[in-house]
């Protein structure tokens, strides 16, 4: 979340950066102002009552010493009294300060400096690509048609086990999306220096609250019960996104500088339930409500943490470029921007079957702001506690790495060309044609 004392010192200045999201973020800045005045002067209150009660209660010793039991009597009233108003106060003080605390955790991050103005993803700026677009020699099939020809994915029977947006990778398909996965997990970690953790696919609220997905987004994520304990339904929840428990390891933390950086890599599932919205990109591998993903997640210093986010982009583009994918790199501008992030690029794979560049990646600098949520800290070398800044990034995403890879790759006598960097994991230099 974001530091009540910056908002307390700079309202104007918050509320301006957070207007440029474009979706009245900052119309709540006054009212958490308004709380956050009557919380400190009740406190401020609290501790004078407080006062007057402990010298009232020494006068009563000093006054039953003397056998003043009338004006001691007086003085235990007065205290009495007082601790009263001090109940009151103090339950007012908690009243606000929870409420304060819960528009807090729904305001968004706000965006760095040079994050592009904008309202939608028609102002994104581009960056840089790499590679080139295919060209074909024949007409190129979409990854809907080579994954029914070649028997990679059997969309009607996953439908028939699950519903629509979820997939039942077969033979060659099943095979390539391990050997992607090996291969990222690789990369990462004896490439680019990630530590692999596995954490687990189910997570308390406390989690997704830790990272901003709730509460605003808490009706996009999937609820788990055990069997048919309707009590116990959304005490835990099916993750969105390894980032979920992986940023969260070190919640409620004191690190020492000396372990920062910390970077992570995971693979898991992940579990969206608006993935699949009706009309929108429903059909295949594009929007599904399970896919697989590799994250990195990198806990910084402060004042690395720009540095750090170049280099995650990076880490995450050698993916593409091992694959020979055509690709570009999109600063998102300040109204397409995820609720948690000061700064987002995104990487968009070429995907020819589709004519269209899909997002495979996501890389964001959180700043201080999930380490707020969760309390992670770490102490500097002046003693001081500081919070650290948290960097998430897709290394990348499939399914929709598993696509562009498909298209791109498709060989005219309807075979899928493997790249060399993942012929080795495949054991195989291509997928058969049928």
């Amino acid at each position: 979340m974001l530091d009540i004392k910056q908002i307390r010192d700079n309202p104007e200045a918050v509320r301006s950066r957070l207007e440029l999201r474009g979706a009245g973020e900052g119309d709540g800045v006054p009212r958490i102002l308004e709380l956050d005045e009557i919380r400190r002067k009740g406190v401020a209150q609290v501790e004078a009552l407080k006062s007057q009660r402990n010298k009232a209660s020494k006068e009563i010793g000093a006054l039953m010493g003397q056998k003043k039991f009338e004006e001691a009597e007086a003085r235990k009233q007065e205290t009495r009294e007082l601790g009263d108003q001090i109940a009151a106060l103090d339950k007012a003080v908690a009243a606000a300060e929870l409420e304060r605390d819960a528009l807090l955790l729904g305001i968004p991050n706000l965006p760095h400096a040079s994050v592009p103005e904008g309202g939608s993803a028609e102002d994104n700026k581009e960056i840089r690509t790499w590679g080139e677009k295919p060209a074909f020699t024949f007409e190129p099939q979409s990854h809907v048609d080579l994954c029914d020809r070649l028997q990679l994915v059997d969309f009607a029977r996953a439908a028939k086990i699950s519903g629509s947006g979820f997939l039942l990778y077969t033979g060659w398909g099943a095979r390539l999306e391990r050997a992607l996965i090996q291969m990222l997990l690789d990369l990462h970690t004896g490439e680019h220096g990630y530590r692999e953790v596995s954490p687990p696919l189910m997570v308390g609220s406390q989690c997704l609250e830790g990272v901003g997905q709730f509460p605003k987004f808490r009706d996009q994520y999937y609820g788990v019960a055990e069997g048919d304990d309707r009590e116990k339904l959304g005490r835990l929840y099916l993750i969105p996104t390894a980032e979920t428990p992986v940023a969260n390891i070190h919640r409620e933390e004191i690190l020492p500088e000396s372990q920062l950086p910390i970077r992570y890599c995971a693979y898991t599932p992940c579990f969206r339930g608006e993935a699949g919205a009706a009309g929108v990109g429903t059909r295949g591998m594009i929007r599904v409500h399970q896919f697989d993903k590799v994250e990195l997640i990198k806990i910084v210093k402060p004042e690395h943490s720009y540095a750090e986010l170049e280099s995650m982009v990076t880490h995450a583009e050698k993916v593409l470029q091992l694959l020979g994918l055509h690709h570009r790199v999109v600063l998102l501008c300040t109204g397409d921007m995820g609720f948690a992030s000061a700064k987002t690029y995104d990487i968009e794979v070429w995907a020819p079957g589709q004519g269209s560049y899909l997002e495979v990646s996501s890389c964001s600098n959180c700043e201080d702001y999930q380490a707020r949520r969760m309390n992670l800290r770490f102490k500097a070398q002046d003693g001081q506690n500081r919070f650290p800044h948290i960097l998430n990034g897709s290394g990348t995403a499939l399914a929709r790495l598993f696509v562009a890879l498909i298209e791109t790759h498709q060989q005219p006598d309807g075979s899928v060309k493997i790249p060399e960097a993942l012929q080795g994991y495949l054991k195989s230099d291509r997928i058969p044609a049928a």
